[in-house]
């Protein structure tokens, strides 16, 4: 039973479960997984008014649905959380279910990825070659160790906890496309090249960052395609094989392109922050960018950012036992460890342009594929020598035994301090009792002068509780020229209530001091109501109302 790999698979699927699932109610539910997934599925399950971004929608049987959640990230959490939502209730570990699921499903993906890669040195014949042999499917020990690597990594846990946040989607549908893709150059058979393309499309539509792997990857087929070709041993490609695969892959981004006809929303952006990003990074900058990126696959590996759970911890060891997984496959067979590596290497160095910010949670993305590229070379060197060296593969079960015992650590100090702080500032729990408190007091429709609090508000309150955002997207630095006109359409009712956060929290600046000098301009007083603070007691929601003086 020990020698069963499957087993092995199956238990470290448990332990994901286990730490994914426990406490999935915290941190507090993020404006990002309310605003992608959580408001319009609501709204679809309640019958409400649809509110698609950007007002695009596909019209049918009289409702509107929507086809993007932001101009890079489409609509598949919405109705991924359609059918949860339906069974469970709204709820929040309801919601976190769908990417959990997503998480889960990356764990078999990995692994037999892994397992295809390392298999096409099986055998010496073909140690040389990129190509796996046809029968390659079998599942491998460096199969198993990226899964164990993953289900105890507090990255790849609290990520996939909050996945709707992080857009972990495309996790499960990148690895999907470089198995079947591996496969496809191995067997030939048309129906892998076909999941190839259509998990690809998918993986676009969820989140077009997954670019970063999906564009490399495509090349890299085509390259080894053409090697194999010059071989005379390259998989067949007629018309109707490509006519398939072009289809394919369109399918999915039908919505993306439905979307675009009608607000041109992702052109927009991509063009709109091509060479200076929204928040201000110069793409052009690439060897910053560059540093900035590999610092963050470190800290990813490591696990150490997540401060908003209340603490950092990480596996400080993570960083140097990755290199020594590469270091050792690229020792016992190099060839099978070149086009992996490459691979991420060229993800890497295509995270370096961003239309947002540099910012660490992109890492969701490449992460996995980083310990997949390790966990190959691992199993490429227990492969090689473990039944002639066996203190070396005992050295090797040593070392992956201890990463996944230094990860478990991390995660398990990461889900107590959890327990105590509820989450911090945009993750605290806080928002649960600002949303409950506005609908059992009858506040349907408060007015939000800052970032943060719509979406959330509206799920958490089964979309009884509808925020006005008025702050304006134009600059998170100062307020726009007609922010004050628009909030003096609402000054004159004493009966509206408004939404800040508390000073040092906010997150869209200008807007409370332009409020406080707009409402004392019209001779009124502005008054502090409720505050809403985290477990520790920081503020973080302010309720105030206007009153004549």
């Amino acid at each position: 039973m020990w020698r069963n790999r499957k087993i092995w698979l199956a238990a470290a699927s448990l332990v994901y479960l286990i730490l994914t699932c426990y406490q999935l109610g915290l941190p507090g539910l993020h404006y990002d997984e309310a605003k992608e997934a959580g408001v319009n599925a609501v709204e679809l399950l309640n019958g409400d008014p649809t509110t698609p971004f950007r007002s695009a929608a596909l019209h049918l049987f009289g409702r509107q649905f929507p086809l993007m959640v932001q101009d890079y990230i489409g609509a598949l959490n919405v109705y991924l959380a359609l059918p949860l939502l339906w069974l469970t209730g709204v709820g929040v570990p309801n919601l976190r279910m769908v990417s959990v699921l997503a998480g889960l499903a990356v764990l078999p993906l990995a692994a037999y990825t892994v397992s295809v890669w390392q298999r096409a040195c099986h055998t010496e014949h073909n140690a040389s070659s990129l190509i796996p042999p046809p029968s390659s499917l079998r599942l491998t020990w460096g199969g198993v160790m990226v899964a164990w690597l993953l289900a105890a990594s507090p990255s790849f846990v609290f990520w996939s906890r909050q996945g709707i946040f992080v857009t972990n989607l495309m996790q499960p549908l990148c690895f999907l496309a470089l198995w079947q893709g591996t496969r496809w150059l191995a067997t030939g058979e048309r129906r892998k090249l076909l999941w190839t393309m259509l998990a690809a499309g998918l993986a676009l539509y969820a989140k077009l960052l997954a670019l970063w792997v999906i564009s490399p990857w495509l090349l890299i087929l085509a390259l080894q395609w053409l090697l194999a070709r010059r071989k005379g041993s390259a998989p067949r490609l007629d018309g109707l094989t490509l006519a398939g695969a072009a289809m394919a892959f369109i399918l999915p981004l039908l919505p993306l392109i439905l979307f675009n006809l009608q607000t041109s929303g992702t052109l927009q952006t991509l063009l709109g922050n091509a060479g200076q990003s929204y928040y201000g990074v110069d793409n052009l900058a690439l060897w910053r960018n560059g540093g900035v990126r590999l610092a963050q696959l470190a800290q990813s590996l490591r696990g150490d950012q997540f401060w908003y759970l209340g603490g950092l911890f990480g596996n400080p060891a993570a960083v140097g036992l990755a290199l020594t997984g590469v270091i050792a496959g690229m020792g016992a067979a190099w060839r099978r460890m070149v086009m992996p590596l490459a691979l991420l290497l060229m993800a890497i160095g295509a995270s370096c342009f961003t239309i947002s910010d540099l910012f660490i949670t992109h890492y969701a993305l490449i992460q996995p594929l980083a310990l997949a590229v390790a966990a190959l070379g691992l199993g490429l060197a227990w492969q090689r020598w473990a039944g002639t060296r066996r203190w070396l593969a005992l050295a090797i079960a040593l070392l992956v035994s201890g990463w996944v015992v230094l990860d478990l650590r991390a995660t398990l100090l990461y889900h107590q301090a959890l327990a105590r702080s509820g989450g911090l500032a945009d993750h605290s729990d806080a928002s649960y009792h600002l949303a409950y408190h506005l609908r059992y007091n009858g506040l349907g429709a408060p007015v939000a002068l800052d970032w943060g609090m719509d979406a959330p508000v509206r799920y958490l309150s089964d979309n009884t509780v509808r925020p006005r955002e008025i702050f304006g997207y134009e600059s998170p630095v100062a307020p726009d020229g007609d922010f004050t006109l628009r909030l003096g359409s609402f000054l004159g009712n004493p009966d509206n209530v408004y939404l800040l956060h508390a000073p040092e929290q906010t997150v869209f600046a200008g807007r409370r001091e332009a409020f406080l000098a707009a409402v004392a301009e019209q001779g009124r007083t502005a008054a502090l109501e409720e505050t809403f603070t985290q477990r520790d007691g920081t503020p973080l929601f302010e309720l105030w109302r206007v009153a004549a003086q």
